[in-house]
């Protein structure tokens, strides 16, 4: 593991601990036991480190749902649903951050344009695939995939803004129902 590496597997642990908050880059560096030179070095800024943190977790996530698809003991809603739950379980810890992030890659902020360029598109192709397996037509499967992903997106907004799991995991769970993952 490269020193970069280091750092942001340590960063990620740091936030999933105690939450992104308004440290400054030194209370940051000084918690992940470097300096702050180095996390300029490695990552441009605080925002660029940040930025980081939030590809990493996708990229955690995106190979969960992988080794959930290579499990072909599961049903493709079986699939989505253990998903769903990993996902909104990141979401409780990193998922301020994500959407923080998510505006600002909107925005066009420089530091944020690697995460501005797999937002979506990395997704796609793992739900096309998940789709597919649930008997959704391979020409539709893309839009499925798109649907699927923004509106998950758009219930784990409505977890962070209201709290209420139970009413997100139920709305998740007719999501599901309407774009037709059989059990």
């Amino acid at each position: 593991m490269t020193p970069r590496e280091r750092l942001l597997a340590a960063a990620v642990d740091h936030f999933a601990t105690h939450g992104v908050g308004d440290h400054s880059l030194r209370a940051l560096a000084t918690a992940l036991g470097t300096s702050h030179r180095m996390l300029i070095y490695h990552f441009g800024s605080r925002d660029g480190l940040l930025a980081e943190v939030v590809r990493a977790v996708e990229q955690q996530q995106r190979d969960t749902l992988d080794a959930l698809l290579a499990d072909a003991s599961l049903s493709p809603a079986e699939q989505s649903w253990r998903f769903w739950h990993r996902v909104v379980d990141a979401t409780m810890t990193h998922g301020r951050l994500f959407f923080e992030l998510s505006a600002l890659a909107m925005q066009d902020k420089p530091y944020t344009a690697p995460l501005r360029d797999s937002l979506v598109s990395l997704w796609l192709e793992p739900l096309t695939e998940l789709y597919m397996r649930a008997g959704v037509p391979p020409d539709e499967a893309p839009v499925y995939a798109r649907l699927g992903l923004g509106a998950a997106r758009g219930l784990l907004f409505d977890l962070l803004a209201t709290g209420d799991r139970a009413a997100v995991d139920e709305a998740a769970a007719l999501l599901a129902r309407l774009v037709t993952l059989p059990g």
